[in-house]
């Protein structure tokens, strides 16, 4: 009996904090908040929402093939962590894959769920254009959540730069640098027979 009122007494107290009206149940004992009581929920946009309990082209790719380029960014602030990895065709010169896996909150998530879904198919000057306030813009993140666009456009810049730091020591197989290429191997190989 003593118990009882202790909780009954305690809750009520913090209940009353808040300005709510208590109802016990005399079965359970337990302090319920009556639905007079108003809410203030926040909530997360519904693309978020989707990309966060649907998200898109998670995994990994093998970071040790040539054509993958890895970034890993955190933010120290919140704790996240993002890494997202590309795959670029030679023929083609465009992302032809892409994977991530994040560590943090629902929009970090969704950040990267969704700019792996813009980088598929780009080239990776374009994959370079898109800016962390575009995807925050059709995520409708708040100002509070513009880290995690943020972190998602610090990740595809670290994987393309990751992905031209292996081929540095190779010859390019795309664009003007490949013709270049061609043209001074095709008269440097005359040259030294």
């Amino acid at each position: 009996m003593f118990s009882r009122s202790i909780l009954r007494a305690t809750s009520q107290a913090a209940l009353r904090s808040t300005g709510a009206r208590i109802i016990t149940n005399p079965r359970v004992m337990i302090p319920t908040v009556s639905p007079i009581v108003s809410v203030v929920k926040r909530s997360y946009h519904e693309k978020v929402i989707d990309h966060y309990e649907n998200p898109r082209n998670v995994g990994t790719l093998n970071k040790n093939d040539i054509n993958v380029g890895t970034g890993l960014v955190g933010a120290p602030a919140c704790g996240d962590v993002m890494r997202l990895q590309i795959k670029v065709d030679e023929a083609t010169g465009r992302i032809e894959d892409v994977k991530f896996k994040t560590f943090g909150c629902g929009s970090a998530i969704a950040s990267s769920s969704y700019a792996t879904e813009l980088v598929k198919g780009k080239t990776l000057d374009e994959a370079l254009q898109i800016k962390n306030t575009f995807i925050a813009q059709e995520l409708s993140l708040p100002p509070v959540k513009l880290h995690c666009s943020m972190l998602a456009e610090d990740a595809i810049k670290s994987a393309v730069k990751d992905y031209k730091s292996k081929r540095s020591g190779l010859k390019p197989t795309l664009g003007p640098d490949a013709v270049a290429s061609a043209g001074v191997g095709a008269t440097a190989a005359p040259a030294a027979a």
